[in-house]
């Protein structure tokens, strides 16, 4: 079992890589991680050419065949972004649009192989009602139904200051259960 977390804000240490730490501590100890900040990898801009040609995207190359690599040997993938302007940030948005471009390169497979995996969400947040969340998670809820991957549930936290997420009410607690049923799926 391996548990990619992608790290998605465009602020190192903030509220949510803090949250995303503190569920990780929680995790089984055989349990593989890789940590990947997405804002520090050099991604060209997306650039779709499905109906360019033939429609076929190039290998990746650089830090995009890093990004391909931890995903494609990941059997768990946590998407550790914060609530931007009610989604996912620019990072993340960025990650997964390479997904369309992975789906089309020649001998990667990528529908298969990404099929049966885990994703989870791990947001900080400002938002006053769960609703403004919502959009966020259904992003990601839906990605991960679009390839036949399973939803392994969030962790949300209310956090605006540094540190706030952390000290959040029953944070520790949620932080413990997210990943509590490996154990007993392990059983």
């Amino acid at each position: 079992m391996s548990f990619l977390f992608l790290l998605g804000s465009s602020r190192p240490g903030g509220n949510t890589e803090a949250l995303a730490r503190l569920a990780a501590e929680h995790l089984p100890a055989d349990v593989d991680q890789t940590w990947l900040q997405l804002s520090e990898l050099e991604l060209d801009p997306f650039r779709d050419v499905r109906h360019d040609g033939d429609g076929v995207y190039p290998p990746a190359v650089g830090d995009e065949q890093v990004l391909l690599d931890a995903t494609l040997a990941a059997t768990n993938l946590v998407i550790a972004s914060p609530l931007y302007w009610f989604s996912v940030s620019t990072s993340v948005k960025l990650y997964l649009d390479y997904w369309s471009a992975w789906m089309r390169v020649p001998g990667v497979n990528f529908r298969d192989r990404m099929r049966g995996k885990t994703m989870w969400a791990i947001t900080a947040h400002t938002a006053k009602k769960q609703a403004e969340v919502e959009p966020l998670l259904g992003t990601l809820r839906l990605t991960a139904d679009y390839l036949d991957m399973n939803w392994g549930g969030e962790l949300l936290a209310y956090g605006n200051r540094p540190g706030e997420a952390i000290s959040a009410d029953g944070v520790l607690e949620r932080s413990r259960q997210l990943f509590a049923g490996l154990e007993l799926a392990r059983a």
